[in-house]
């Protein structure tokens, strides 16, 4: 060892490689590039198959919530307080208090535009057949998209 030379040069210097450690590094480098890509696809192929797995059971789960609803309905309460709640269905004789609610709290009902809805029965004069033969003829004969058809002239 020299005076110039540190104790990392000097060792450096006498490292001596045997064919077979070169045999046996250049193995494992050459069996790393063969299987990366190899071990890339497994990896991708795994998560696909986890994600898979993960739909299939949301979809077990829904199934299962679809098939409870379904057994709700081979129930004849259920399907009575549905037929009461949905379509105000009532028995003959009962009497059925429906209530509107404005949610303004002033008691009166109103429209969406603010207007007051009237309490008295109103009839209107519109000729329904004639307006039904209109649209037929209108919906026939126009080249006009769909978005302008409903618009007034």
């Amino acid at each position: 060892m020299t005076d110039a030379e540190t104790a990392p040069e000097h060792w450096l210097r006498h490292i001596r490689v045997s064919g077979l450690a070169f045999t046996v590094l250049a193995l494992i480098v050459l069996s790393i590039v063969v299987l990366a890509p190899g071990l890339r696809t497994l990896v991708a192929q795994r998560q696909q198959i986890a994600a898979l797995e993960h739909d299939v059971a949301a979809g077990k789960d829904a199934l299962d919530e679809l098939d409870d609803q379904i057994a709700r309905w081979d129930d004849p309460a259920y399907i009575e307080a549905q037929a009461r709640s949905r379509i105000y269905y009532a028995y003959p004789g009962e009497k059925v208090y429906l209530l509107l609610d404005p949610g303004d709290g002033t008691g009166s009902p109103t429209t969406d535009a603010g207007a007051p809805i009237s309490d008295e029965i109103q009839s209107t004069r519109v000729d329904w057949m004639a307006s039904v033969l209109s649209s037929l003829a209108t919906a026939g004969t126009t080249d006009a998209p769909p978005g302008e058809l409903g618009k007034q002239r």
